[in-house]
């Protein structure tokens, strides 16, 4: 039997966490990345160098990695940050691996896959965008329903701001990654979160190419929940306000799973039925690690998409 073909969409921490599971699922798998940090060793890349930001990239790749001594080590060595007085303080090893092959190679997929083979890597990693991504967001900096929405820009800004409304892309409609775009179509299961919600997850779905292939594609869709909000750009939502985001920033999607920790959810029928205005089945599971809040189960994580992997 054919192993299914996973997409997983996201960026930071949060695309970690679904990667780390998904790995134990199936090896035929994709992660597609935010490009739009600012901020960092990766923002000062992008500055000097006029590249995608490499920092998310570098931890999908780190995710990954193997479990045995190779793969372990290579993950540690790739997310590795100088400490100095000089130029290099704060740099991480894995963004000037990736940033090398890419001026090396002339290509971002080869410099990436080329990193993969390197780690022993069970996936592969691609940007969702060929150019870099500003994130700009409009955020109601009061209580006051009429007062004028202020403008916040960058990917750093954006992550911190509480009360935003809406967010968009500049450029509007960058360039998806041809493999990308390729890979959603012909996948078995999609996977859209957990991560930052305005800042990695929704990003994916206001590139143009990306979306359409989203909407699109037969493979099943699922979004996963985050566990708790986020400081800044999240602050006080409930876990039915993440899937009220997507549907008013993209209201052609179409899903068919929201995945979300038993635990983590006070409002079950208010979940559901958000859930059901995206053509999505709610599935409450234990997913949370118990001993680090916030934190996703890797295995239970595992266990809850092999269920859906299964019947795509």
């Amino acid at each position: 039997m054919n192993e299914p073909r996973i997409v997983a969409l996201g960026g930071g921490h949060g695309l970690s966490a679904s990667l780390s599971a998904l790995r134990r699922v199936t090896t035929d798998l994709t992660a597609v990345v935010t490009v739009a940090d600012n901020g960092g060793s990766s923002g000062r890349l992008r500055d000097e160098f006029g590249v995608p930001p490499p920092g998310d990239l570098r931890m999908a790749l780190a995710a990954l990695c193997g479990d045995d001594r190779w793969g372990q080590t290579w993950a540690h060595v790739l997310q590795h940050r100088f400490e100095s007085e000089g130029d290099l303080n704060g740099h991480a090893v894995g963004n000037l691996l990736i940033v090398a092959l890419w001026e090396l190679l002339g290509d971002h997929v080869d410099g990436l896959e080329w990193v993969g083979d390197l780690l022993g890597a069970r996936g592969r990693v691609l940007p969702m965008a060929t150019t870099p991504i500003d994130i700009v967001g409009r955020a109601r900096m009061s209580d006051d329903e009429d007062a004028e929405l202020t403008e916040v820009r960058g990917q750093v800004a954006v992550a911190t701001t509480p009360g935003l409304v809406d967010v968009r892309l500049e450029p509007a409609s960058p360039p998806a990654t041809p493999a990308a775009v390729e890979a959603i179509r012909r996948a078995d299961l999609v996977v859209l979160g957990p991560g930052s919600w305005y800042t990695s997850v929704l990003p994916h779905l206001l590139v143009p190419d990306l979306r359409a292939a989203i909407t699109q594609t037969s493979a099943r869709v699922v979004v996963t929940m985050n566990l708790i909000a986020q400081p800044g750009e999240t602050e006080g939502f409930a876990p039915e306000d993440h899937l009220e985001v997507l549907r008013l920033h993209a209201p052609e999607l179409r899903v068919d799973a929201v995945v979300a920790d038993v635990g983590s959810v006070t409002r079950p029928d208010a979940l559901r039925e958000h859930a059901r205005l995206l053509g999505a089945e709610l599935r409450l599971v234990e997913i949370a690690d118990p001993g680090l809040p916030g934190v996703h189960d890797a295995a239970k994580l595992a266990r809850a998409y092999a269920s859906l992997a299964s019947l795509s």
